[in-house]
């Protein structure tokens, strides 16, 4: 009797878990705005137009202050919080300090929004948002964005120093480690990663890998980049290069191809070809552009529900740099 009792209570916790769950997500969905911003769309376009076309590589910008936000206590704008008397934010945290960037798009975007809808869009929606349109922007995959997230208070420089986010430097049991954490398989790992068909890379993130014979990379391909990033710390740790070699201004699946030469950049690029479990998702990817955009777009989408806001928690920040 005592065991049928204490059997039908786990069985209703676990329920009461998995509604919440489920719940939180089935609270986001593509028309949330529809009525109380319907012009929301159209306005964070322009926007995200203009400065891509000033420049390119801030595609790269907008759809990684996406992920290194979502990954941090999940997709609430967090990253966007500027540093306090009484706290610190995550932007000046290992991962993000000198790094991450545009956040003058997200506060021009959020000023006109405000003008249209007051206190209606959150600043978490908003980078939902101009991660798709930059992918778009740049050839790639479209998809209906989720939303209806809330913008969290506080920030945690702890939690965003503590590798959550993968360094450069990354395993790929540390990458795979790390993405199944946040409820992301081995194919979303790998998909997503292809975002590094566009963007760039500071000297200081894969100097040790091009200066490094047994780091299973391609000798001209070496010493190519090794024009750019000197063999010492110094003047060059800073200096940029492309990610993808051929077509960085295009969101294709040459990042996979480079990869089949041993022409990752990153450590944590090449990794995912090594002979390890991945190895048939890069040829795979490499192989087809309509696999690619299918998978990277599942993964874009399950990351935008790593535990959102949602309901009353939370609020819509009336600046994304602070809380109301």
């Amino acid at each position: 009797m005592e065991y049928n009792k204490q059997r039908t209570m786990i069985i209703a916790v676990l329920i009461i878990i998995m509604w919440s769950c489920c719940y939180s997500h089935a609270q986001l969905s593509s028309d949330f705005y529809k009525e109380s911003c319907p012009s929301l769309f159209y306005v964070v376009r322009r926007v995200v137009q203009r400065a891509v076309t000033r420049e390119r590589r801030m595609a790269a910008s907008l759809l990684r202050l996406f992920f290194h936000d979502c990954f941090v206590n999940g997709c609430d704008g967090s990253i966007l919080l500027d540093d306090t008397s009484s706290s610190m934010g995550e932007k000046t945290a290992g991962p993000n300090n000198n790094s991450v960037r545009g956040f003058d798009v997200v506060d021009k975007i959020k000023s006109r929004v405000e003008r249209l809808c007051p206190g209606v869009v959150s600043c978490a929606d908003i980078l939902a948002i101009i991660a798709r349109d930059s992918i778009l922007l740049l050839d790639g995959p479209g998809w209906s964005v989720k939303l209806g997230r809330r913008d969290s208070t506080t920030a945690s420089f702890a939690t965003a120093n503590s590798g959550v986010i993968p360094p450069p430097t990354s395993t790929l049991d540390n990458l795979i480690n790390r993405f199944r954490a946040q409820g992301l398989s081995s194919r979303d790992m790998v998909a997503l990663s292809g975002a590094h068909t566009i963007g760039q890379a500071r000297c200081v993130t894969f100097r040790d890998r091009i200066y490094n014979e047994s780091n299973n990379i391609e000798l001209s391909f070496a010493l190519y980049r090794q024009r750019s990033c000197s063999a010492d710390s110094g003047s060059s740790d800073n200096n940029e290069v492309t990610l993808d070699v051929h077509t960085p201004g295009r969101f294709d699946l040459n990042y996979y191809r480079q990869l089949l030469n041993h022409r990752g950049l990153l450590t944590s690029d090449q990794v995912l070809y090594s002979g390890g479990s991945t190895d048939s998702l890069v040829v795979s990817y490499s192989r087809s552009l309509n696999a690619f955009y299918r998978d990277f777009v599942r993964g874009m989408v399950k990351m935008g529900d790593i535990k959102p806001l949602t309901g009353s928690n939370g609020e819509i920040r009336n600046n994304c740099r602070r809380p109301n």
